[in-house]
């Protein structure tokens, strides 16, 4: 029998969504010091301001959050330091290709603990204009009015 694979949510980029549209999701992990995990097992973690960057073939993500973890003292690091995120070459050439294109980038959606280790879902995204924004709001009104009357149908 096949073992199941368990996960956590620890953090999720709701306005990444929001901003951008996600053409393709990837699965990477993350390099972190031992703190930091405890920090992230404690839900202690925020993404929304954060960004992906492609250095030197290697991944990066700047502005995540990690809080320090209460009982680490000197062992804490800075919270918004800069962590490498673990692909393989083949993967950086074809994201770096694909970023190349006009207004494509990397945006971070979610880090999650997968069995016992951290992962960072990353997406290809392209930006949306204000009115693909206002079209997205308008849909989400829509389905909301829609569940509103039909849960008024339901109840007489």
């Amino acid at each position: 029998m096949a073992k199941e694979k368990s996960s956590r949510l620890i953090a999720n980029n709701k306005k990444a969504y929001h901003e951008y549209f996600i053409e393709e999701t990837l699965e990477t992990g993350i390099s972190l010091h031992g703190t930091e995990v405890k920090a992230l097992r404690m839900g202690k973690c925020s993404i929304k301001e954060s960004f992906i960057r492609i250095e030197n073939d290697e991944v990066f993500i700047y502005g995540m959050h990690v809080s320090p973890y209460e009982k680490g003292n000197i062992f804490n690091k800075d919270p918004l330091r800069i962590k490498k995120l673990l692909l393989h070459k083949a993967e950086i050439r074809k994201l770096r290709a694909q970023i190349a294109e006009k207004g494509y980038t990397l945006v971070p959606l979610k880090v999650y603990f997968k069995n016992s280790l951290v992962k960072v879902e990353i997406g290809l995204a392209k930006g949306k204009k204000l009115y693909d924004k206002r079209q997205d709001i308008a849909k989400k009104d829509q389905r909301r009015e829609a569940e509103r009357d039909f849960k008024v149908k339901n109840l007489y």
